[in-house]
């Protein structure tokens, strides 16, 4: 079967449609529109990542360096690595921005599997790469011996888990690209859906940075903390990538906001594990119900289900947009990707 966004559709996993799993569940926008197609967290930041936006009102008028300083420091204590091989980013798409910026070039390829988050690929094109997409293999993992083949290669993009498909590229695997791209090549991990990851199978590279100067991390608080709509990432590598990554960056690209939400959500790790128990349980229950239906999903590793819908998406797309279908557990209109 032939991978593409036109013959699968994604599904959030932890509120796509508004399920009851386990006495939780989410709460709907305001507009009572359930949208499917972003990935989202509908459970929002954490309660003490509220508070912590609330009370840096009191800053919002000076710049935010000694929050960003903060920031750095427990990241950097989180991993393990020094604050020098710690940057911030406007979300993890920044990290993937500026990656692009620094690495890639006319002379110097993008390569990336397909399918796979494409902003990166954008990013490329404005730098006057070529992009070069390698197909995931028949387990829906990057082939790594395919993808560190490719000559000339600037960046070689990985992300894992893997959107939109959900899956994950095996340890072993991702080891061996690392091990075995050229040493010029820059290797992107992209960690956005990291901590839903449950499979023995699944590991982060985060500890490899500090033996591989050619390896950047990149991590975003906008899935299992709920921040998407503030914009808050990073990237961990080494000392001078961070240096060459931050020639290409703005300024303070990180508000107070943001900085102070991530360091309250860094530090509540319950709300952590409880996001975990509410998208396990919600995905089983989803899984189940796709099931149940006869539909074919790709093993997903994260707040996200991919599904063969059988037919044309866009087309389902447009039902769902028009309000002419409904969500499996509602009688709101869904926003996207319905059957």
């Amino acid at each position: 079967m032939t991978l593409s966004r036109r013959a699968f559709a994604s599904l959030l996993g932890t509120g796509a449609v508004v399920i009851t799993a386990g006495g939780l569940k989410a709460a709907a926008p305001s507009n009572g529109i359930v949208r499917l197609s972003a990935n989202e967290n509908p459970y929002g930041p954490s309660p003490a990542a509220i508070a912590a936006m609330r009370d840096a009102f009191a800053v919002a008028g000076r710049y935010p360096d000694d929050e960003a300083d903060l920031l750095i420091a427990d990241v950097a204590r989180l991993h393990g690595v020094s604050s020098d091989a710690v940057l911030l980013g406007d979300g993890s798409s920044e990290i993937l921005k500026l990656a692009a910026a620094a690495f890639t070039s006319p002379s110097r390829k993008l390569v990336m599997a397909s399918p796979t988050f494409e902003a990166i690929a954008r990013y490329a094109g404005v730098a006057g790469a070529d992009v070069v997409t390698v197909p995931l293999d028949d387990r829906y993992a990057h082939d790594a011996a395919k993808i560190s083949a490719v000559a000339n290669a600037g960046v070689i993009y990985v992300c894992n888990p893997n959107n939109p498909t959900g899956s994950i590229t095996p340890a072993a695997a991702l080891r061996s690209l690392i091990e075995s791209a050229n040493p010029s090549a820059m290797i992107l991990v992209d960690e956005a859906y990291h901590h839903y990851a449950t499979s023995a199978g699944y590991e982060s590279v985060v500890p490899l940075v500090k033996a591989h100067p050619n390896l950047i991390v990149a991590r975003t608080f906008s899935k299992i903390y709920g921040m998407a709509g503030l914009r808050a990432g990073y990237a961990v590598a080494q000392a001078d990538v961070v240096r060459k990554l931050g020639a290409q960056q703005a300024w303070d690209s990180m508000n107070v906001m943001a900085l102070v939400a991530a360091r309250a959500s860094l530090a509540d790790t319950a709300y952590v594990a409880d996001g975990r128990r509410r998208n396990a349980a919600t995905k089983k229950e989803l899984l189940a119900r796709l099931e149940a239906l006869g539909f074919h999903t790709v093993p997903s590793e994260t707040n996200f289900v991919m599904i063969d819908l059988r037919r044309e998406v866009r087309r389902s797309s447009a039902r769902c947009a028009s309000g002419a279908c409904t969500s499996a557990a509602s009688s709101r209109p869904c926003r996207n990707t319905c059957a």
